[in-house]
């Protein structure tokens, strides 16, 4: 299904955050300009969350707010959805503190990929299966 414009945006943004899940587990290939050791990725992953996958999560959330109305799988949704996001968020904010950081940086690099994969493959559809043309306008405008 091609993707309605209005939600384009969070796609594209979920490009940069699957390079990083993919990059963070255990055995990822080498992407070029980015970090290869631990130390390094782990830096990489903080900054890009407060660079970017913080408000990105913001918005998503902000979006899920207008939306929840459309459909009762969409408001389910928009509750794992939000719970994943604190979960995420957690994630990153304790990795540089952690005892185990391959573990950490795997398990986050995993639960990333788990988490554009469900909003790419079943709530972004749903949302445009479910939602009024008027709707997906007004996400476009948040």
């Amino acid at each position: 299904m091609k993707r309605h414009e209005s939600l384009a945006p969070f796609s594209r943004e979920h490009h940069h955050a699957l390079i990083l899940a993919q990059l963070l587990k255990t055995d990822a290939p080498e992407y070029k300009g980015l970090p290869i050791d631990i130390k390094g990725k782990i830096s990489y992953a903080v900054n890009l969350f407060h660079d970017s996958l913080k408000e990105h999560f913001r918005k998503e959330e902000i979006m899920l707010d207008s939306v929840q109305y459309c459909h009762a799988d969409i408001r389910k949704l928009r509750e794992e959805i939000i719970a994943e996001h604190a979960q995420l968020t957690g994630y990153f904010l304790t990795l540089e503190k952690s005892d185990n950081p391959e573990y950490s940086i795997n398990t986050l690099g995993i639960a990333l990929e788990l988490h554009i994969r469900k909003e790419e493959r079943v709530l972004f559809p749903l949302i445009q299966q479910k939602c009024s043309e008027e709707t997906l306008i007004r996400i476009g405008s948040l």
